[in-house]
């Protein structure tokens, strides 16, 4: 019996049950979410987060446009990493709920859960799909573009957006990213805030997701364009939104999860 195995079996051999629910309920998360970052907001914590990468981008543009290709794939793989980023704003919420302490700096107790290695190998998996996505992105963009550093900002958007090579690079990349996209939501959606709240495997988590998504197979897909439209606002402004954007998505995640699984026989944290 593997250690995951073993983890299952002591917290109990009944999987959650998952629930049906509907355009109302996403809704209703979303209030929830907006409410729980109004009595808890950690929009400077994520400032902090995004303010290196924020001048790490502008840096290189400065020196030279060689990143711009992949400004976009690293924008639009918020949406594979966003599940990992909010993993605090589960933790709040689920103290929230339970009318506990819910001072911000409670975000980072995660590392205190006897879950975090879960958490930790699930984040791991992410990444490495992040990094995946963007190295596709590259060769997608050298096969139908090229490797030549665009010239000025203006002249890679009439190149992207006026040539068949930049209708290709937004058909097959949209498509790419589309794929992976729906792959890692169906994997993330439920099992980061389940594994916040119970102590259970990786396998048990992914698979609940999983079983949660085929449930609802439309409001899922309602709730993933939901998600994907407010990065791409929040992003807008430079990515400043984020700061915003991603605490109240952390936190209604955690509402629409515990909408959908109904725990079973399970330890919780």
């Amino acid at each position: 019996m593997t250690d995951e195995q073993a983890m299952d079996a002591v917290v109990g051999s009944d999987e959650p049950i998952v629930h049906t629910i509907g355009p109302g309920d996403l809704r209703d998360a979303l209030v929830k979410g907006i409410s729980d970052f109004e009595a808890m907001p950690t929009h400077l914590i994520f400032l902090c987060i995004l303010y290196p990468f924020l001048m790490l981008v502008i840096a290189r543009l400065f020196a030279g446009y060689d990143v711009l290709p992949l400004v976009f794939p690293l924008i639009a793989g918020y949406t594979i990493i966003g599940p990992l980023v909010a993993t605090g704003m589960y933790e709040l919420s689920r103290r929230r709920e339970e009318k506990l302490d819910i001072s911000r700096g409670h975000a980072f107790e995660i590392i205190r859960l006897s879950s975090i290695g879960s958490i930790a190998k699930l984040s791991a998996i992410l990444m490495t799909i992040y990094f995946i996505w963007l190295g596709a992105a590259w060769m997608i963009y050298a096969q139908t573009v090229g490797d030549a550093v665009p010239e000025s900002l203006i002249d890679f958007t009439v190149q992207i957006l006026t040539t068949p090579a930049g209708w290709a690079l937004i058909f097959i990349g949209c498509g790419t990213g589309f794929v992976i996209a729906t792959i890692v939501f169906t994997l993330s959606v439920v099992s980061f805030p389940m594994l916040v709240h119970r102590d259970v495997s990786v396998s048990l988590a992914v698979h609940t997701s999983i079983r949660a998504v085929a449930a609802n197979p439309i409001t899922m897909g309602m709730w993933a364009f939901i998600v994907a439209g407010a990065l791409v606002l929040g992003a807008l402004p430079f990515f400043v939104g984020l700061s915003v954007v991603l605490p109240v998505l952390g936190h209604a995640t955690w509402h629409l999860y515990r909408k959908v699984v109904e725990p079973g026989g399970a330890a919780f944290h």
